[in-house]
């Protein structure tokens, strides 16, 4: 009898025994398991991290991209999308303009910093670029601007990169005022084009004579014949105000023995602009006249 109890308790024991060693291969398969959950976890919080970072530096980059584009798909489907994306990109050339003038004017009336300066260029920079990318996506989705117009602003992103990199010296002090006298013009002149060729062309839409994407331009067109020809002096002022920069540049080019080559560059391109503006606004006057005259006889 007691053999027998002696002998299920030992059986009773091996049980024991073998189901604590099954215990602790399960309990060991869950340590490692939580040891490589654990990792893992630490991996992908890791990578969410990561990611968050990515994010946010997309974030960022979209803002900039909005603040160039505008708040669009680059292919506008809809009448009222195209008109609204026209009516920000005037609305965006305003804004750029009046801070461009009174930045310059701060610039003309109380500062002579050479930094300064370069954020003014570095801004017009910027302004003419994104007017090239806007403009380029207006042409995409209808507009007819007319081909000068469009080169003349990638023209005078070239003109304004080549100013920010003229380093602070003798000719460059000589030219600026100059220069900065010319912007403040140039702003007055785009200010006052918007003013009076937005009204124009909202009445012309109205009468179903200009299409929805037309906009406003630094120059004279056919459909301003009417109502705006006073604008007329005041372009062929602004044209001729280039010419004089090119002229200037070049005397100052053959003064320095041309060791800027900021100067003859600069000297080109304002004759260039100077160019295209004139015969362009020349070519749509004398247009306008032979029509006139063809009417009347």
């Amino acid at each position: 009898m007691a053999d027998r109890s002696l002998t299920e308790t030992l059986s009773e024991w091996n049980d024991l025994q073998k189901g604590n060693e099954g215990l602790q291969q399960v309990f060991q398969k869950y340590l490692d398991d939580l040891q490589t959950t654990s990792y893992k976890q630490s991996e992908i919080s890791s990578n969410i991290a990561r990611q968050h970072r990515h994010l946010a530096d997309l974030a960022k980059s979209l803002k900039y991209l909005s603040l160039v584009l505008g708040n669009l798909n680059v292919t506008l489907f809809s009448k009222q999308a195209k008109f609204s994306y026209k009516v920000e990109y005037e609305n965006f050339k305003l804004y750029l303009t009046c801070t461009c003038f009174l930045l310059t004017l701060a610039l003309r009336l109380w500062n002579s910093y050479k930094t300064i300066d370069t954020l003014l260029n570095f801004l017009l920079v910027w302004y003419y670029c994104t007017l090239t990318i806007r403009e380029s996506i207006l042409v995409l989705n209808g507009s007819r601007i007319k081909g000068w117009w469009v080169t003349h602003h990638y023209i005078s992103t070239f003109l304004t990169g080549v100013m920010l990199t003229w380093p602070d010296s003798i000719m460059y002090q000589k030219f600026r005022l100059q220069y900065l006298d010319f912007c403040i013009y140039l702003s007055l002149v785009q200010f006052l084009q918007y003013y009076y060729q937005s009204g124009s062309l909202y009445r012309l839409r109205a009468l179903g004579q200009r299409r929805s994407l037309d906009i406003t331009v630094e120059g004279f067109q056919s459909w301003m014949w009417r109502g705006l020809t006073f604008l007329l002096p005041v372009l062929f002022f602004g044209h001729f105000w280039q010419l004089y920069n090119a002229i200037t540049l070049y005397e100052m080019a053959c003064e320095c023995g041309w060791q800027e080559w900021q100067v003859p560059v600069q000297s080109f391109t304002y004759l260039l602009l100077f160019v295209g503006n004139f015969s362009t606004t020349l070519r749509v006057l004398l247009q306008k006249l032979r029509e006139k005259r063809q009417k009347i006889s």
